[in-house]
């Protein structure tokens, strides 16, 4: 019997990424073609912010879920586009304080972060993302919270066994990557805000 050593869950979010990637372009392009025509209005906006929306979420999961290295960096430029991208029209605004590239594999877990304080905030509010000597900090803000404990205690690796939701992997696949990065996070949940340093 062959012995699987491959982070299967995050390459199958890689070749996911990869095949959505293609026909949604596809599908902007051909928007493209017809507006050219002179063909527009309302439904060919709702359809052209839909792929938008849907591009920026695939290039969001690619990072969050997909296969990640140390080798491989992600500039500033590219990941504060990715995040306005899913926020444009939302209640939700993230600011990526990190001006320097980061290595894929640091991207990931903060783009997974980035999904726990977002669980907290159905109702919007501001995520503040900053990473100086190697340290990070995401700071959520939000006039009200909706705070599930046994989830933020899976962060820290000290809940018993959770069932979760779909919605909710990203708070089991967080202490794989921080024991893969050798960093223990460290959660402080108050009545409007939620403070991640690792």
């Amino acid at each position: 019997m062959t012995k699987i050593t491959h982070d299967l869950t995050a390459l199958l979010g890689s070749r996911i990424c990869h095949d959505l990637i293609s026909p949604l372009g596809a599908i902007g392009n051909g928007l493209e073609l017809l507006s050219m025509t002179g063909t527009d209005g309302a439904e060919m906006t709702l359809i052209a912010e839909s792929v938008a929306n849907a591009n920026a979420r695939v290039r969001f999961y690619r990072i969050a879920y997909g296969a990640s290295s140390m080798d491989q960096s992600i500039g500033a430029a590219e990941i504060s586009g990715i995040l306005e991208d899913i926020t444009r029209g939302g209640r939700l605004t993230i600011a990526w304080n990190c001006p320097r590239p980061v290595p894929r594999a640091e991207a990931k877990l903060a783009f997974l972060l980035i999904q726990c304080l977002e669980t907290a905030m159905p109702y919007g509010g501001e995520i503040v993302v900053t990473c100086q000597d190697g340290q990070w900090r995401l700071h959520g803000l939000a006039e009200k919270l909706k705070i599930v404990p046994e989830l933020w205690d899976m962060l820290a690796g000290t809940a018993p066994e959770t069932e979760i939701s779909p919605a909710q992997v990203q708070f089991a696949l967080v202490p794989a990557m921080t024991g893969t990065l050798g960093r223990r996070p460290n959660v402080q949940i108050r009545d409007r805000d939620v403070l991640i340093s690792c």
